[in-house]
């Protein structure tokens, strides 16, 4: 091997084991994901709630969107389970209402709302309705949360199916309102 030859080789081999290092791994989520998903599964926990009243108590219209929730809630939940496992992260929030400042006033249901519910004898599918359109409603700001600060692509994805959705429940629930009220 010529002298030449070898000397190009030895500069390649050091060029290739040059003192760059390799750039640091961004992590593939951050907090916002852990969040949207914790979030996400407590209003499932809770939402299943009121869904099991309005299957004992409810016209068929109303139990006819509450089983459709469900069967999103079952499929979504799992995939959220599987997500906060899988990056070693807790199910649930951090139950220190100061860990949540910055979430703006997205509240869960209160024990009293669900109380209440139970509660009503004359009106139930409205007060029914009412507490779904709120619930509802948060699950939409949660999951705008998510596209707007999360990192992790397929979170991303499963927020925006869900404002979607959740959006398009938001207005079945508002036309069984309409229709309740006129029906009355």
């Amino acid at each position: 091997m010529s002298r030449a030859v070898a000397v190009l080789l030895g500069c390649l081999l050091l060029a290739g084991c040059g003192g760059r290092e390799a750039a640091p791994r961004q992590p593939a989520w951050n907090g916002t994901d852990v969040m949207f998903l914790q979030m996400s599964l407590e209003y499932v926990r809770q939402g299943d709630q009121v869904l099991d009243l309005i299957a004992q108590r409810s016209d068929p219209g109303l139990k006819a969107l509450a089983a459709e929730l469900r069967a999103q809630w079952v499929t979504e939940s799992a995939t959220m389970r599987r997500w906060l496992l899988g990056w070693e992260q807790p199910l649930a929030a951090d139950p220190d209402a100061g860990a949540h400042a910055g979430h703006g006033d997205l509240h869960s249901l209160r024990p009293q709302d669900i109380a209440e519910l139970k509660a009503t004898r004359s009106d139930f599918d409205g007060t029914a309705q009412s507490v779904l359109l709120g619930h509802l409603n948060n699950c939409v700001e949660t999951s705008r949360m998510e596209t707007a600060g999360g990192l992790y692509p397929p979170a991303r994805a499963l927020a925006e199916r869900m404002t979607t959705t959740r959006q398009g429940q938001v207005q079945q629930l508002l036309k069984l309102q309409t229709a309740g009220t006129m029906g009355a």
